[in-house]
This record gives C-alpha cells, sequence and structure tokens, in this order.
C-alpha cells in the first residue's frame, strides 16, 4: 500500500539564502516540502533529534551540516563546531552522544594542510565531548564547486533516564532558563569575515553543552519540560518554535538577557537584535517553578555554567507568541528570524 502523502504547501518558486538560516523561511520550507513529502500526514513536532525505536530499544539521532565561512575563526573552526553541533543537537534532545558519522565535501585545490587541521580539530572536539567517530565518507568536487570544505554528520545518543522532552508539556508558570550570554557565535563569524569596521575581544562559544545538561536533568530532571540550542534564529526563533507548538506565551525580562558589550555594540550598528544571532555553546530550558532554583545551581556549580540565569516565563498570554519586557514596563513582540541577515554562520 502507498503511503499516504500530506498535500505539498510550498510554492516559492526558487531556494534562496534565507531558506537555510534557521526562520520563517526554513520553517516554510520543511514544514510545507520535507515533512509532507517525508514524514507523512501527521509528523510529530519538529526538534533538534529524532527518537527510534529499534527493538524496544529507544534512542536518539540526529545530523546536521555545517558550511560556516571562514573555515577558522576566533574560539573555534568548522571541524570542532562540526562534533560540537551534534552532540549539542542530541543532548537537548536528553541524549548522551555515542557515535559520530562524518562526510567531507572537499573542493579540488585544498590545502593539505587545512584538511588536516580540521581533521585533527574534530578529533579533538570528539575526545572532549566524550563521542566516538565511527566512520564516514569523502567526496571531492571540482575547483570553484565548493567553498574549501563542507561538512556533515550524523549522531546517535543514548537517552538519559529521568527526563521527557516535549513542548506539550509546557505549563504557564514554567521557567526560561539560559546557560551564557547569547551572539558570541554568530557575531565573532562576522568580525571574523571583516564584513564590520569593529574591534572586540570576542570569541566563538562553540563547546559542548552535554555537561551542563548532564547536571542540570540530575538536580532537576522530573522538572525539565523542554531544551533547545538555539543556533541560527538565535533565542527568539527556538522559543517562537516552542510557543507555536505548545500554544502557550512565552514572556522574557530584557534586563535578565545576557549579551556582551561587543556583541550589543555589533548588533546596534547593524540593526540587529541579539535574540536572533547564532549561538553554538549555549542552550535553553523549560523548567517547572518548583524545581528552577534547583535547576539554576546546577547549572552555575558545573564548570561553563556560572552566567546560567532565569530570563522569562511561560504565561498563558500572549498564546503562541514570544513578548519581551524592559525594564521600564514597555514589552513587544518578538518573531522568528527573518530573512538571513548573517549566513554561512554554521
Amino acid at each position: 500500500m502507498a503511503a499516504t502523502v500530506s498535500k505539498i504547501r510550498f510554492r516559492e518558486p526558487q531556494i534562496e539564502m534565507a531558506h537555510g538560516a534557521g526562520g520563517k523561511a526554513s520553517r516554510r520550507l520543511v514544514e510545507g516540502l520535507f515533512a509532507p513529502l517525508l514524514f507523512g500526514p501527521a509528523p510529530a513536532p519538529l526538534g533538534d533529534a529524532a527518537y527510534i525505536q529499534i527493538n524496544g530499544t529507544r534512542i536518539a539521532m540526529t545530523t546536521d551540516s555545517f558550511v560556516v565561512k571562514p573555515l577558522r575563526f576566533p574560539g573555534g573552526s568548522i571541524g570542532e563546531l562540526a562534533i560540537n553541533g551534534t552532540v549539542n543537537d542530541l543532548a537537548v534532545s536528553g541524549a548522551r552522544a555515542e557515535a559520530i558519522v562524518v562526510t567531507y565535501v572537499l573542493e579540488a585545490g585544498l590545502p593539505t594542510d587545512v584538511l588536516e587541521a580540521e581533521v585533527r580539530a574534530m578529533a579533538r572536539a570528539a575526545e572532549i565531548a566524550g563521542v566516538r567517530i565511527a566512520g564516514g565518507d569523502t567526496k571531492v568536487v571540482e575547483h570553484g564547486k565548493a567553498d574549501n570544505m563542507y561538512i556533515t554528520t550524523t549522531g546517535v545518543g543514548r537517552l538519559l533516564t529521568g527526563v521527557e522532552i516535549s513542548p506539550q508539556s509546557v505549563l504557564p508558570g514554567d521557567k526560561v532558563l539560559l546557560s551564557g550570554p547569547i551572539g558570541d557565535h554568530g557575531i565573532t563569524i562576522l568580525l571574523a569575515r571583516g564584513d564590520l569596521d569593529l574591534e572586540a575581544e570576542l570569541q566563538s562559544d562553540t563547546r559542548s553543552v552535554f555537561p551542563l545538561v548532564e547536571a542540570l536533568v540530575r538536580d532537576a530532571g522530573a522538572g525539565v519540560r523542554w531544551m533547545r540550542d538555539p543556533t541560527r534564529g538565535g533565542v527568539a526563533t527556538s522559543l517562537n518554535e516552542l510557543a507555536r507548538d505548545s500554544g502557550q506565551g512565552i514572556v522574557l525580562f530584557e534586563e535578565k538577557i545576557p549579551v556582551r558589550d561587543a556583541v550589543r555594540g555589533a548588533c546596534e550598528l547593524l540593526g540587529l537584535d541579539p535574540l536572533h544571532i547564532a549561538n553554538e555553546g549555549q542552550f535553553l530550558a523549560i523548567v517547572s517553578s518548583e524545581h528552577a532554583d534547583a535547576a539554576l545551581q546546577a547549572l552555575r556549580t558545573t564548570p561553563g555554567g556560572e552566567e546560567a540565569v532565569v530570563i522569562g516565563e511561560v504565561r498563558a498570554q500572549p498564546e503562541s507568541a514570544v513578548l519581551v519586557t524592559t525594564l521600564y514596563g514597555g514589552s513587544r513582540l518578538v518573531d522568528m528570524l527573518v530573512g538571513d541577515p548573517l549566513p554561512r554562520i554554521c
């Protein structure tokens, strides 16, 4: 019997850069074309990993591609980013990364020492994250047909006990936790390209967040409702997706959101909102109010989580939307990222 296919809703005439930015255009592409054809008429809510049942064992599985430009930047490189990004997608899905397979798409003419440096960076990142690189594939395309190197990774993870991640479990009164300052990665990439005449002591936040997630689940697992690493599209896009999937409102307290001065300054010059800038080493968590103190303590006492903070809460209103309130009593609705102001950041 043929599988039932939902109606395709994606009618845009061609693919644009914005379709890969993680915001509204990406959502239209995935929900309007990929999901109806690949996932069937009633797909589960989109997340950072898929949950698969194999002979009674439930695992998490994720895949990602990395096309960052430049390949190396302050604080990291494409090889390190590829490992950390995959480990983090599994971590915020409530899973410990166990194995990763890697595909390299290389451009003819790529210097061997550049490739070796990235392979070494991946090996170091995998060792630090405690994940095994189990295999992979290599393709080479003609000179000028790629930008030095693209990397695709697929990771498999073992689910942690004591936590269930689901947007449907989010309730009014729950707290929004953030593991640290936002926007470092996206602005670092921008500065590394020389696109902005601004000097700043800033580096990418790329790292594995699994130790923080593990501590959070250990001390507040029963109260952890949902997690996400806000990469493309930033915090605003991740929380808008949650608001839409859960039907709840998310209210953020602007003065509580940690943003470094260099990131804020760059965003002001470019007319960007830090809430839309990509992160590669931070994560969001929705935690029940009765577990919020334990959750925050768990993060702050884990190396790398010292700047964790509660930045908001879940409310019944505004329904399916994200509202940011200011110290002076004002408020503004914040939507998903529109367009692609910072392409090729991961």
